[in-house]
């Protein structure tokens, strides 16, 4: 085995702590002597123990003269936890292999030079892109202080998320439906307008078969008329509901709706009468939400996508064919020509069930934090 399966050993590791550690990222770990593999280690909460401290901890006196393989840049700074670059010092590891340095611009390489001061040989890049991917809400949000905003959508063949009547259940199949909790459970927070809400009264929780937590519900209500008996209100889940409304609604109403679980906040609203989701997403990052799921309907997708604020989306197509008047995946008007069409980049497509999937995202944009280490 090579660096190369060493890290992505790492990182399958890494991919353990998904849905737990945020706000901070997923990171795995493994110390390797003599070509075997002595200890391992990933990020399982926030708060709780570092990967490569966890790690050297498994491996005990085996990591003297080691090689640490850890898919981000060990920190060297104190937080919650000590710095794990002292860590590596005192367990004598006397190489390290990081996938990518910490995007964070107030630490960004600290922890690479502090080592390689300390005489450790470190090399930085191997598996780079993957480790990026892994951690792509992070990195756009510790360098934008915004959420990550994944858009999914769930539509027929020509492009039809309901039928005239409303009527969504179930536009994909069980093995589609799967895929959209297990991202729930990935992600801080799930937002929908309040049409949707009115339409199909959802949960918005996580259903998986496996341990699984409820997502942050956000519910996009200018006038604020969400139904008080709805069951976003009534969710028997740790997490709480926040509904963003206009500024100018009464505080009388707010305190009507507003309890332990259920939290109102005023935002600004655009020019085109909608809530302002620039203000949304700037809210949402002093919250420390890192990720979000924007899961429609029609005008909220529209409003996303002219916005600007989505980074990835997530269409799954049916193979069915409603051949008529149903609800469109995006509603209002469009783009006058094909030149002003917003381009998907890396695309990815996939079977899923007898579904397809496609995936992409909606900006061509590189962590450049790896450069001149």
């Amino acid at each position: 085995m090579n660096d190369y399966d060493f890290m992505q050993h790492a990182l399958a590791l890494a991919k353990q702590g998904c849905g737990w550690t945020s706000p901070n990222p997923m990171v795995g770990a493994v110390v390797v002597k003599n070509g075997q593999v002595v200890g391992e280690g990933w990020h399982i909460y926030a708060q709780k123990t570092h990967a490569e401290v966890m790690a050297i901890a498994t491996s005990g006196q085996h990591s003297q003269n080691a090689t640490l393989y850890v898919t981000l840049e060990p920190c060297n700074h104190i937080g919650r936890t000590p710095p794990c670059t002292q860590a590596i010092l005192n367990a004598g590891i006397k190489r390290v292999v990081v996938a990518m340095a910490d995007p964070n611009p107030h630490v960004t390489g600290g922890g690479i030079a502090f080592l390689r001061y300390h005489g450790i040989d470190v090399v930085v890049g191997i598996c780079e892109d993957q480790a990026m991917r892994l951690n792509e809400c992070f990195v756009k949000y510790i360098t934008t202080n915004r959420p990550f905003v994944i858009l999914k959508c769930a539509a027929t063949l020509d492009g039809r998320i309901a039928t005239r009547s409303g009527d969504s259940k179930w536009v994909t199949g069980e093995p589609a439906r799967r895929i959209v909790h297990e991202t729930r459970h990935a992600v801080d927070a799930i937002m929908v307008g309040i049409n949707t809400v009115k339409q199909d009264n959802p949960k918005l929780t996580t259903r998986l078969d496996s341990e699984g937590k409820d997502p942050l519900r956000i519910v996009l209500d200018t006038h604020l008329s969400i139904d008080r008996s709805c069951c976003m209100l009534h969710q028997d889940s740790n997490a709480k509901t926040l509904i963003f409304t206009c500024e100018d609604i009464s505080e009388s109403k707010i305190k009507e709706i507003e309890c332990e679980h259920v939290q109102i906040i005023p935002v600004h609203v655009a020019s085109d009468g909608l809530l302002d989701l620039n203000h949304v997403m700037d809210r949402l990052g002093k919250m420390r939400i890192n990720s979000l799921l924007v899961e429609g309907g029609s005008r909220v997708i529209t409003s996303c996508l002219k916005t600007g604020i989505v980074d990835k989306i997530m269409f799954f197509y049916a193979p069915k064919i409603l051949g008529g008047d149903g609800i469109a995946m995006c509603s209002g008007n469009g783009v006058l020509t094909m030149n002003e069409c917003q381009e998907v980049y890396d695309m990815q497509v996939q079977q899923v069930g007898v579904d397809i999937l496609v995936e992409g995202y909606l900006r061509q944009k590189r962590c450049e934090c790896l450069q001149g280490l």
